[in-house]
């Protein structure tokens, strides 16, 4: 599963990184991000949280090689991106369609990723 397990730097990269904007710098993350929306910082900074206590648990399943985890990421992200286009839709904030395409290439990797190492396993 190496290049599955390749594709999660990207995932932990951007769950620890833009956590750690939204907990400590939540205006200039939005800003970043596009948003055009008003939100309460104190909201943003969960959400920060959130992310960053993902990255950490993203990052246990990389260190770790919890390989039977690795297609269930697919599926939270098709939440995600489920929830982030209607939720575009709904407030035409350009901050959601950032989002779903920082997850969709996460996405995109990763599903190439499980396809090439499936195909050099069997």
């Amino acid at each position: 599963m190496r290049w599955t397990r390749l594709s999660f730097f990207y995932l932990v990269g951007y769950l620890t990184f833009g956590g750690l904007g939204l907990v400590f710098a939540p205006a200039l993350a939005l800003q970043l991000l596009g948003a055009t929306g008003s939100y309460p910082p104190v909201l943003v900074r969960f959400m920060g949280a959130l992310l960053l206590a993902l990255g950490i648990l993203v990052g246990q399943i990389v260190r770790h090689r919890v390989e039977v985890l690795y297609p269930t990421t697919l599926v939270v992200r098709v939440v995600l991106v489920g929830t982030m286009v209607p939720l575009y839709l709904a407030s035409r904030d350009p901050l959601f369609l950032v989002l779903t395409a920082i997850v969709g290439l996460g996405m995109v990797l990763t599903a190439t990723g499980l396809l090439a190492d499936r195909r050099a396993s069997g």
